[in-house]
């Protein structure tokens, strides 16, 4: 288990990964919260659950609960820093699930309701799963803790 851990939090020696942590994990926690809680103009999890139900996301109450909390814990995973490699995987695959499912049809650009705005989450996520946290994270005092 100790190896697993290690693995998990161990990343890239860097700052760099800390603005692009912090920024996709507030959006992340901003969209769950609209989802799970109907926060900043959010529908909550009956009004989002009865949206994914209509696009064919079925059951839509555990849909919207299932994407809303990947989408507020990973978010906060990212903000502190913590196990941010299986975070950003989880945010990853719910990026992929969105991308295909409500934007892909609409094109690229955001102002057709279309995938650009998921891509660019989804990049951030994949690049956070390959390199980690970095240097000012939960994950690096982990990390030194089980050297």
């Amino acid at each position: 288990m100790k190896m697993l851990l290690k693995k998990i939090t161990t990343s890239t020696a860097g700052f760099d990964t800390l603005p692009v942590r912090v920024a996709a994990g507030v959006i992340f926690v901003a969209h769950g919260a609209q989802k799970l809680f109907g926060w900043f103009g959010g529908y909550g999890l009956e009004g989002t659950g009865g949206w994914m139900a209509s696009i064919g996301l079925e059951p839509g109450v555990l849909m919207a609960a299932m994407a809303g909390s990947a989408e507020f814990f990973g978010g906060l995973a990212l903000v502190l820093g913590l196990l941010v490699r299986p975070a950003a995987v989880v945010l990853a695959l719910t990026m992929v699930v969105a991308i295909v499912t409500v934007h892909l049809a609409n094109g690229l650009f955001m102002a057709n309701n279309g995938y650009e705005f998921g891509l660019a989450l989804l990049a951030v996520s994949v690049s956070l799963a390959i390199r980690g946290a970095g240097s000012v994270s939960a994950d690096q005092v982990i990390s030194a803790k089980l050297s």
